[in-house]
């Protein structure tokens, strides 16, 4: 599933081509949107919320969606040929210049803005969000740390303690705090796990490279994450599951570094 990071960017590209537009041209291929008119109306902004995009329209309207697993908005100039199959596009929405056009999209929904708290309103604080500071920053430490004998790794994944961490900065989260991710949140200093996340998603927020390291060599960019051999000390990783099935999740962890 996208890292928040991909999502904060995917809204930014759609933003700076929709934002202020009229749509020339919308299909939402979905059953239950299939009749809803978007030709015609006005973007006002394209928004990220943790892991969720949301499409306001001017008129007090809001398009929602999820990318999950394998999502993804591509944009391109008109005619331009699509770098995916079309039967796998499930919204277009095009301006005189600009195509947007989002790729086996989940969860989409057509709602008044003012009711998108019923969808995103359970979330924890959005490490991007535009607000952070002390006060959010105390609140997601507080729900990290409500449930003290959770496994860590789940915790920071749970996007209602803190939205935006998916498996990958999950896992090196992990290991910079020099924790299995299957360690109790108890054992481990909150605060700075949340700082680390805040620390990570703003560093590549940015760019489409989801770098941990601060290595841009091509290899090193990851500490355990995807690795077989630990790039701080040379070490196999080990590879095991966090959850239960179907939500499970693979995890990654240097015996060395992580004990």
């Amino acid at each position: 599933m996208p890292e928040g990071d991909t999502v904060f960017l995917a809204c930014h590209r759609l933003n700076e081509a929709l934002a202020g537009r009229e749509l020339i041209r919308g299909e939402i291929r979905h059953p239950r949107l299939s009749t809803v008119e978007f030709a015609g109306r006005v973007v006002r902004e394209v928004v990220p919320v943790g892991k969720h995009l949301l499409i306001r329209f001017e008129g007090g309207r809001t398009l929602h969606n999820h990318l999950r697993m394998d999502g993804a908005w591509h944009l391109y100039p008109p005619g331009g040929r699509w770098r995916r199959p079309g039967h796998q596009a499930r919204a277009v929405l095009a301006t005189t210049d600009q195509v947007a056009v989002g790729f086996a999209l989940h969860d989409l929904r057509w709602l008044p803005t003012s009711r998108e708290p019923e969808l995103i309103g359970h979330l924890g604080p959005d490490l991007l969000s535009p607000d952070w500071g002390p006060e959010r920053e105390a609140e997601a430490v507080r729900r990290l740390t409500a449930e003290p004998d959770r496994e860590l790794g789940q915790a920071l994944m749970d996007q209602r303690i803190v939205a935006g961490i998916g498996n990958l900065y999950a896992t090196e989260i992990c290991f910079l705090l020099g924790r299995s991710p299957s360690a109790p949140v108890s054992e481990v200093d909150a605060g700075r796990a949340i700082r680390l996340g805040h620390d990570l998603l703003h560093r590549n927020a940015w760019r489409p490279e989801q770098i941990t390291t601060k290595s841009l060599r091509r290899g090193d960019q990851h500490w355990v994450y995807g690795r077989r051999a630990c790039l701080r000390c040379g070490n196999p990783v080990q590879r095991g599951r966090l959850g239960t099935p179907p939500d499970d999740r693979v995890s990654y962890r240097c015996p060395r570094c992580q004990p």
